[in-house]
């Protein structure tokens, strides 16, 4: 029974560091390491050395400035997309390191599924992020990252002192990321798509080349439904949007922007 518990502790710590350290790498090993200097975890040997002082001055430095670099939006994406290459590397090391004193195969395994859950929370946070940076509002965003603050601190409690649990709510979080990233990076890929027409780099006949379909939309007992454009309804579509530029630049009125809409969907 003692194996067994020993086992689940050092699997859920395992899979604690890494998914911590996909989200906030700096909060994480700041917990660890004061954690482990004031006895409240027992750390392996391989990640005693987060309790030196200097390397916690580091992580309390270094978290200090995320705190406030990833509650200004824009800021905290691109904080993000810097520490792709960090974030997961630094997973993988810590889960190879929290497994302890084994063979070097279990320790390359344990970086490996280590790496592999950095990225995956990386990923779910750095898109979670993009999109909430959409809404012109910041509280959303200074509440996401306070929430991942929070979740980061007490994951890794839970990791060490409940790992059944733990193991149970990572579990629940890898579903929910399968459903969610597909999502996200349609989402992402859309963003990326408007700010690139917004800056004049890509334009509308680059459409398709951005892996984003032509739609149309067709409104029928006040439902919209969406699907490939033909060739006849690409050109009432095009037709569509030079009225809406003449309706938004004063050209013509409301009225008569509904007027001709409506002549146009009814060819």
């Amino acid at each position: 029974m003692g194996d067994y518990q020993s086992l689940l502790g050092v699997l859920s710590l395992t899979m604690g560091v890494s998914w911590a350290s996909g989200v906030n790498l700096y909060a994480a090993l700041l917990v660890l390491g004061l954690g482990g200097a004031t006895g409240n975890i027992e750390l392996p040997s391989d990640l005693e050395v987060l309790t030196n002082p200097f390397v916690i001055g580091a992580a309390g430095l270094m978290y200090a400035t995320e705190f406030f670099a990833d509650k200004i939006p824009g800021v905290d994406t691109t904080w993000d997309a810097l520490h792709t290459f960090i974030r997961i590397p630094a997973g993988a090391m810590l889960a190879a390191g929290a497994i302890g004193d084994v063979s070097p195969a279990l320790e390359i395994a344990a970086g490996i599924v280590g790496g592999g859950l950095a990225t995956t929370s990386h990923a779910t946070k750095a898109g979670t992020r993009l999109a909430v940076n959409t809404s012109p509002e910041p509280f959303s965003n200074w509440g996401l990252s306070v929430a991942e603050d929070v979740a980061v601190i007490g994951g890794i409690w839970t990791a060490v002192t409940h790992p059944v649990i733990f193991i149970g709510l990572l579990l629940v979080f890898i579903l929910l990321a399968i459903w969610l990233l597909p999502r996200i990076w349609a989402g992402a890929k859309f963003i990326f798509y408007k700010l690139g027409q917004l800056l004049g780099w890509v334009d509308a006949s680059s459409q398709k080349n951005a892996g984003i379909e032509p739609k149309k939309v067709i409104k029928a007992k006040g439902v919209l439904a969406a699907g490939p454009l033909s060739a006849d309804h690409r050109g009432i579509a095009e037709e569509l949007e030079k009225l809406k530029r003449l309706q938004d630049t004063g050209a013509i009125s409301e009225d008569e922007y509904e007027t001709l809409k409506k002549k146009l969907i009814e060819k």
